[in-house]
Order: C-alpha cells, then sequence, then structure tokens
C-alpha cells in the first residue's frame, strides 16, 4: 500500500477517492499508483507485476487458446477475439513481454494476411485495412515488443506511413477512395501504434507522422466536423472502457497526456467536457461498454473507477502546465 498516496493539492482526487481506486483490480491499482500517486517506481513496478496472476489479467491470461490465441478467432467475434484480448491486456497494463502475450501477437501475426506490408483478417482478403495494421503494430510493439525484431511489424510501420492522407489523418477506407478525409477512429489506433513502435526501439522514423497526425485531431478540437463545426458524432462525447475501436475525446486526451505533448488551446473544449462530466469532486460516472460478449462482465463500481483514472489523470496533466492551460482548470472548478 502506498504510503499516504495523494497527489498535489489541486491537481487530482482526494484520499478518500485514491483509496477507492487503490482498492480495485490490480490493473487500477496500478495506474493509480503510476499516474495519480507519484509512488516510488519499486511499488509501481510491484504493482505492474501483479496483473498476470490476479484480477482481470489473470482472468483473460487463463482463458488463452493453446494454439496463443483467444476465442479461437483473430479478429472475430467482437470482444474476445486475440486481436481484442491482447488490446484489452494493453489497457490494463499487462507488462510487455510477457510470454502469454508474445505468443498471442505471434498467432495474429501469423493469421494475417498481408498486402504491401499491411495487415487483413478478413475471410477473403482483398486489401489491408489500416485500422488493423495499426492496432497490431500496437500490441506486438508494446507487449510482444516487436517479436524480436520481426519484420513483418516493420513493414507494418511503413505500410501506414505511406497510407497518411494529405490532411495529416489516416482512414480505413482505401488510399484512392474519393473520400480521402482522415477518420477520428483510424487516426488515434494508427498513432497509438506508431508511438509503441518509437517506445520500442522501433527503427523507422515516425515522428513527422505522428506529429501531422495530431495536428490533424487539434485542428478539430479532438471532435468537431471538418463540415458543420459541430460534435461530429455523438458518442465522440461518451468515453466508454474499454474503447475498443473507437475514438472518443477522453481516449485522444489519454494519448495527448501518455505522450507528454505540449498543450494546446484547441483541446481546451474537449477537457472542459471531461470535467463537466464529473458527478462529485474527484469523482466520475463512466458509460457501458460497448455492446458484444466480453470475457467478463464491468460492474457499476468497475465502470466508474475506470473514468475516475482516467478522467483524474488526464486533468491532472492539464492542470500541470501552470500556464493558461491551468488557469483554465482553476476557472472550471477542475481538479
Amino acid at each position: 500500500m502506498a504510503t499516504n498516496p495523494e497527489p498535489a493539492e489541486g491537481s487530482g482526487p482526494s484520499a478518500r477517492i485514491l483509496d477507492w481506486l487503490l482498492a480495485g483490480d490490480p490493473s487500477i491499482r496500478y495506474q493509480t499508483l503510476r499516474d495519480l500517486c507519484d509512488a516510488p517506481e519499486p511499488e509501481v513496478a510491484k504493482a505492474q507485476a501483479d496483473i498476470p496472476g490476479n484480477g482481470w489479467g489473470a482472468l483473460l491470461l487463463q482463458a488463452q487458446d493453446p494454439d496463443g490465441g483467444w476465442d479461437d478467432g483473430l479478429y472475430n467475434p467482437k470482444w474476445t477475439s486475440t486481436m481484442f484480448t491482447l488490446l484489452l491486456l494493453h489497457w490494463l497494463g499487462l507488462p510487455p513481454g510477457h510470454p502469454q502475450a508474445v505468443s498471442g501477437c505471434q498467432r495474429l501475426l501469423d493469421g494475417a494476411a498481408y498486402f504491401d506490408g499491411g495487415l487483413s483478417f478478413d475471410r477473403h482478403p482483398q486489401r489491408a485495412e489500416n485500422c488493423v495494421t495499426a492496432m497490431a503494430v500496437l500490441v506486438g510493439s508494446e507487449l510482444g515488443q516487436r517479436l524480436d525484431g520481426d519484420a513483418r511489424i516493420d513493414d507494418a510501420v511503413a505500410w501506414l506511413l505511406a497510407e497518411e492522407l494529405d490532411d495529416g489523418g489516416w482512414n480505413c477506407e482505401p488510399h484512392t477512395s474519393p473520400d480521402k478525409h482522415g477518420s477520428f477512429h483510424t487516426t488515434i489506433s494508427t498513432l497509438e501504434g506508431l508511438a509503441a513502435y518509437r517506445h520500442s526501439g522501433g527503427q523507422l522514423p515516425v515522428a513527422a507522422a505522428e506529429a501531422r497526425g495530431r495536428e490533424f485531431l487539434l485542428m478539430h478540437s479532438l471532435y468537431r466536423s471538418h463540415r458543420t463545426g459541430g460534435l461530429a458524432h455523438p458518442t465522440l462525447a461518451q468515453f466508454r472502457f474499454p474503447p475498443q475501436w473507437h475514438f472518443d475525446i477522453l481516449r485522444g486526451l489519454e494519448y495527448f497526456r501518455a505522450e507528454n505533448c505540449p498543450q494546446d488551446d484547441r483541446m481546451s473544449m474537449a477537457v472542459e467536457a471531461i470535467a463537466s462530466h464529473r458527478r462529485s469532486p474527484g469523482n466520475w460516472g463512466g458509460y457501458r461498454p460497448y455492446p458484444g460478449r466480453m470475457w467478463f462482465r464491468w460492474t457499476a463500481e468497475d465502470i466508474g473507477r475506470w473514468a475516475t483514472l482516467r478522467c483524474a489523470r488526464v486533468l491532472r496533466w492539464w492542470e500541470s502546465d501552470g500556464s493558461a492551460a491551468g488557469d483554465f482548470g482553476r476557472q472550471s472548478g477542475v481538479g
């Protein structure tokens, strides 16, 4: 147990809320210690090491098929196939390089169809798909730690770089499609995949593409339609966990926080939307997961813990700037 695990004044939830978070699943405890408590590194590492053997992480690993996959599927059924189980393990915080995750990533890569480096998991594939390629790069880079330099990860990244659109984003529609505008969903998956690749030591230069992708999200304020200027879709303001392949404003802000990006005024309306969902000081209620069969069901308390953890760390990051961004947080009652 962390000793007096309370963040700096005005930058996060109360000790009572922190105790509630720390009493949750090992994955929530680990991320709370890391992101809200400034706990010593050995304590954080010990908490992360608990994930494979306890709670949700253990349940997922116990469900693995003998061939290394999950639920006898690569991309389907949603949300229990190999791809989406690996994504959930990523969001839980499974230690990188865990042998079972490496085996799952290997099964994913071995079962894919390839088109110039891009991946597809369609039954009768005709072309590579940006979203699934980006997700494969994410789990292969982070959980599989690029599978000891597996060239298929590099080839997939090279394909993703070639698929970037003129507006800086990415779209699952073919590159030759008449509608070449970037997609929120595809862009965030690609940005997360490229970041994981870079952090794992990938050698291809991805920073310039990442910067353009971030600018695509920022020029839309993380939620605005390029056609109307309003909310592009109501679900963008609903932060479900796990996010699966969907984009929402919280997932976007979490990406900018995780990458320690400079704060930008164009994020402020998204931050305000997150702050407005707070139901009491330092506490948020979340949204039910996306419909579909899952390995286990989140309780209302689980949903609340995930929402509180994720929103609190984003707002803490936003306030930490100490400039106009920090002033916004105080004026809005954030933190």
